[in-house]
């Protein structure tokens, strides 16, 4: 059976990606971009099975209209995909106000209000799955990106408690949590702080990490993400490409070992 999409942030990245790969295979989708002439291609190409929806995640109204639009536009929703973010880089130090509000107005806020307004849909439908675009950058952290990071964190948390919430309804959440991949992540869709000299060596490190240099192809998340939309039990987490299991793994190896060194100290902390 056809399914139902809506996908914020489909006018490039994994969102175009996933838009076409639904579209193509019968599917419908509500695509939403800030931009609605970067969906042209799209309408032409498949005007009866395409809504495009001029949308700032950031605005919760908004959000809320474009969602109720969809699921009455095409009488139900089945898979809704927060893929909307982008990429802020800078030293915690570099940070300022507005940089930091609007990375988590956009990664965080945008997502959980599409999630909001996406819930009542499902659950008077009794069924559903929400996709959140998370990252390795989710579970594990790295110098030069600490507010994204903290944008990815939260997104996993109140993700991580909303499965728990809506699984009596039928609804179905999963954290996509990919590595580096060729997109413009990093290039023209992210903004970046005023760089301080103090840190040059921090960051020269940090652009020459070995992840960085063997990026995944985005076409090839098509066939992974239909594999998950389709799949009876869909995965909490899963990742996409080859370099987020290694970071996980020796992250958490690194933890586990952290909190067992520290237990005694732990222990001592709670009491009789």
């Amino acid at each position: 059976m056809s399914k139902t999409w809506f996908i914020t942030g489909a006018s490039k990245g994994f969102g175009r990606e996933w838009t076409e790969a639904a579209l193509e295979r019968g599917d419908s989708v509500a695509g939403t971009a800030r931009k609605l002439e970067t969906l042209d291609a799209l309408v032409q190409k498949y005007p009866d099975t395409f809504l495009p929806i001029r949308l700032d995640v950031t605005d919760r109204d908004a959000d809320f209209a474009a969602v109720q639009r969809a699921a009455e536009h095409f009488g139900q929703l089945d898979v809704v995909v927060n893929n909307a973010g982008y990429g802020h880089f800078g030293m915690v130090e570099e940070l300022t106000e507005d940089e930091a509000r609007s990375q988590i107005e956009t990664n965080l806020f945008g997502a959980l209000w599409i999630t909001q307004a996406a819930v009542p849909v499902m659950r008077k439908q009794g069924s559903g799955h929400i996709i959140q675009v998370s990252s390795i950058g989710g579970i594990s952290a790295f110098p030069t990106v600490g507010i994204y990071h903290a944008s990815k964190w939260a997104l996993e948390g109140f993700s991580q408690s909303l499965s728990q919430e809506v699984a009596g309804f039928g609804i179905n959440v999963t954290l996509v949590e990919p590595g580096g991949f060729s997109t413009d992540w990093s290039g023209p869709s992210a903004s970046r702080s005023e760089e301080m000299a103090e840190y040059a060596d921090v960051r020269q490190a940090a652009a020459s990490r070995p992840s960085a240099n063997d990026p995944g192809d985005p076409k090839a998340t098509r066939g992974a993400i239909l594999k998950v939309v389709d799949a009876q039990k869909p995965p909490l987490r899963i990742f996409f490409g080859k370099a987020p299991l290694g970071i996980a793994t020796k992250d958490y190896e690194s933890r586990l070992a952290t909190w067992n060194e520290w237990q005694p100290v732990s222990i001592e902390a709670h009491g009789n």
